[in-house]
């Protein structure tokens, strides 16, 4: 507890998450907004490599099943499905493995630089300013589980 002002100086977020000196609200806000939209991307992302891992296990999961017609007597059948879907692209000349690639090396990449540009021209490269301020103020101050950051490491 401080004993000029009576606080807990570890009461409130920690120095990377305040905004730097002279920045002002609609900044933060406004750097917050592009933040927030680049986590869309990231959602976005994270979906794109499940469509890869999905893919990938439909794919090997008609494998199997292609070998279990072929083994109930269907064989021509399953050779023809094999023949037109294993392996097959997903889109034109693409796997999955491919359409991922292209989606980390060019947009994902762009928005990514296009974001931490963003905070470190305006925000000194702080992250999650905006929502740092927004816990202070949604925040019950003194109640446990309201604490502005973890406790301190005991050494």
């Amino acid at each position: 507890m401080d004993e000029v002002t009576g606080r807990d100086p570890h009461d409130g977020p920690d120095e990377q998450h305040v905004p730097p000196a002279g920045v002002d609200d609609a900044t933060v806000a406004a750097v917050g907004g592009v933040t927030a939209a680049f986590e869309v991307v990231e959602h976005a992302r994270g979906m794109l490599y499940a469509f890869h891992r999905l893919i990938g296990r439909a794919d090997l999961e008609l494998q199997e099943a292609l070998d279990d017609l072929e083994a109930a007597g269907h064989g021509e059948l399953a050779d023809r499905v094999r023949a037109d879907v294993v392996g097959r692209n997903v889109l034109e000349g693409r796997w999955t493995f491919q359409v991922v690639e292209d989606f980390d090396d060019g947009y994902h990449r762009a928005f990514a630089d296009a974001e931490r540009q963003v905070r470190e021209e305006l925000t000194a490269g702080r992250r999650h300013v905006f929502e740092a301020q927004l816990k202070e103020r949604e925040r019950t101050h003194g109640r446990r589980g309201h604490e502005a950051r973890p406790a301190e490491p005991v050494v």
